[in-house]
């Protein structure tokens, strides 16, 4: 994708100034004086130390912004007006040049003096370096010198060669410093890992899947041409659309392609690499084209409503959300590649933690719905429970708070949930966290169960707001089965959940059972003054968690089964 296309037309704006700077003698105003276009023969003027301001033609370059250069001096005595100019620069051109090697020890003067500089200003417009008078040649490979310089300054947007002397690619230096303000780098690609950032790897994803029209999971000819009418105003020639296709089949010789067809991941590829050599425009005016904005992000109208809802009701992803999910997860091999990254991969697919950001941020989530391309209407993509205390029949998602004493076995409990291996370090939890995962039952259903870790410190804060426990579907007290401390502790806390006035089912679990026989004594207690079952016994180290989970949301799903003697009994006005 990129060949045989239109320029590309960024949103309107006034006008780019552009600041080039450089070491004393490198050709910083030799280069502005060639960059205009002239019928002169390729001879050098004599030009000033430092030139007045030069606008250069709305016309020079096929995006029509204009631009106004700024010359600078590199003295100490002009420093402050540099500092200034710099400062309020759009994009900034630090020159270098091959006469005078000097200024090609480029770990010395380029990165510990010109970047540094920048960042000590905390400068942050994009950078484009230009090795001048390139007419004289010296024994060195650009590439090889620029890239890790490159990876490790991401405000380095490019590079390039030139001769103001000979006149060559002067203009593009220019071009390129352009290109960098309105087609930045960043915000689409991590140079340092060569992968797409998951913002514009999500948004890319969306693009594919709105114009996968057969949801075969491929580009045909004629679907890779509608986006590119689209986006570019006009289709591909066949045997650029073949090139296309053929270079990504270089770089990733399996699964870029399939039956002629290009795939997700042969077209996110493509995008890794075009970005690679420097073509941002194309994936930016293909996501602008698709109505997201500077920050990867949807226009307003595309996205849901405020949601109206009571502080016991929840917020799940719809069965056609889900589909979505699975639809395009099935797209994708996980494997690594150049244009994304395993790990993020799954995280984005696993529906887990959809099912934790749509109950606590629904509107982003269906802000990253429709960027990966969900094309129903976004009040479709989520629903709303019925009331707590109401019906419970149709939750597929349940929220638990855990309680428990420090070192009481709370953060092993989490760590056993989502798979994760048992540690006999301990890590004292400061904050509030959460796990989420899936609890197959043996008929086949299947609930989603998000754990929400509550450290002991935070109890009594947490439970002081009237409606704190207005989310919690079931309360689980976690001791450790050889601390009596550890187990006064654990009831203690569910009297305090109890005096909150909210009716919330109880388990307690009886932590580290393989350290001591399991105490009946705190079974028959718990039993006679709680009326709730009795402990329930793990060990996380053993890997015998008794079915921990299914228990917990079958009583989050049949709360009047482990409700407290003393709220059954109790003629006060309570909530669900």
């Amino acid at each position: 994708m990129g060949g045989g296309m239109s320029a590309p037309k960024p949103g309107p704006m006034i006008g780019l100034r552009i600041v080039v700077a450089g070491d004393h003698g490198t050709g910083k105003s030799s280069l502005i004086s060639t960059a205009i276009p002239a019928n002169d023969p390729p001879v050098l003027p004599e030009v000033p130390s430092v030139l007045a301001p030069i606008r250069l033609p709305d016309d020079m370059f096929p995006y029509c912004v204009p631009i106004t250069v700024i010359d600078t001096s590199s003295s100490l005595q002009h420093r402050d007006e540099l500092a200034e100019e710099l400062k309020t620069a759009d994009a900034i051109v630090v020159t270098c040049s091959y006469d005078q090697l000097a200024t090609l020890d480029l770990d010395h003067r380029l990165c510990t003096f010109w970047l540094k500089y920048l960042q000590d200003l905390q400068v942050k417009a994009p950078v484009v370096v230009a090795f001048c008078k390139s007419d004289i040649k010296q024994p060195i490979h650009l590439p090889k010198l620029m890239l890790p310089i490159l990876q490790r300054y991401p405000q380095l947007e490019n590079y390039l060669e030139c001769s103001a002397k000979l006149r060559t690619l002067t203009p593009d230096i220019f071009l390129y410093a352009q290109k960098a303000v309105l087609f930045p780098t960043p915000p689409l690609y991590d140079r340092e890992t060569k992968t797409l950032k998951p913002r514009c790897l999500r948004a890319l994803i969306g693009v594919f899947t709105l114009f996968d029209s057969d949801k075969d999971g491929c580009l045909s000819d004629k679907e890779f041409n509608d986006l590119q009418a689209k986006c570019f105003g006009t289709p591909m020639e066949d045997i650029k659309v073949q090139c296309v296709k053929s270079c990504v089949e270089k770089i990733m010789p399996e699964g870029a392609v399939i039956d002629n067809k290009l795939t997700l991941r042969g077209f996110l590829t493509n995008h890794a690499e075009l970005i690679e050599h420097h073509h941002p425009e194309i994936t930016w005016t293909i996501l602008k084209k698709n109505e997201y904005d500077n920050e990867i992000k949807f226009c307003c109208d595309r996205l849901l409503p405020p949601i109206k809802r009571t502080l016991d009701q929840s917020v799940e992803l719809t069965t056609e959300a889900l589909e979505h999910l699975r639809r395009v997860f099935s797209l994708f091999d996980i494997r690594g590649d150049r244009a994304s990254n395993a790990r993020e991969l799954e995280d984005l697919f696993s529906t887990q933690p959809w099912a934790l950001m749509a109950l606590l941020n629904p509107v982003l989530t269906v802000e990253i719905l429709k960027d990966m391309g969900y094309a129903g209407n976004p009040t479709s993509a989520v629903k709303v429970t019925q009331r707590r205390r109401v019906d419970r029949s149709d939750r597929n998602v349940f929220q638990c708070f855990v309680f428990g004493a420090k070192e009481a076995g709370k953060s092993s409990l989490m760590h056993a949930f989502v798979g994760r291996p048992f540690s006999q370090d301990y890590t004292p939890t400061i904050e509030e966290r959460y796990a989420v995962n899936i609890v197959d039952f043996p008929d086949g259903r299947r609930k989603t169960l998000i754990l929400r870790e509550i450290p002991e410190d935070a109890t009594r804060k947490l439970l002081t707001h009237k409606d704190a426990l207005a989310a919690c579907d079931i309360a689980v007290f976690v001791y450790d089965s050889a601390s009596a401390t550890s187990s006064a502790k654990a009831t203690e806390l569910l009297v305090q959940v109890e005096s909150t006035g909210y009716v919330v089912p109880c388990l307690i679990v009886a932590a580290k059972c393989d350290l001591v026989p399991f105490a009946t004594t705190i079974q028959d207690t718990t039993r006679v003054s709680m009326g709730i079952e009795v402990p329930i016994p793990i060990s996380t180290k053993l890997g015998d968690c008794n079915d921990i989970y299914r228990k917990i949301v079958s009583a989050a799903e049949q709360p009047h089964l482990r409700i407290p003697n003393s709220r059954k009994q109790s003629g006060s006005v309570l909530f669900w």
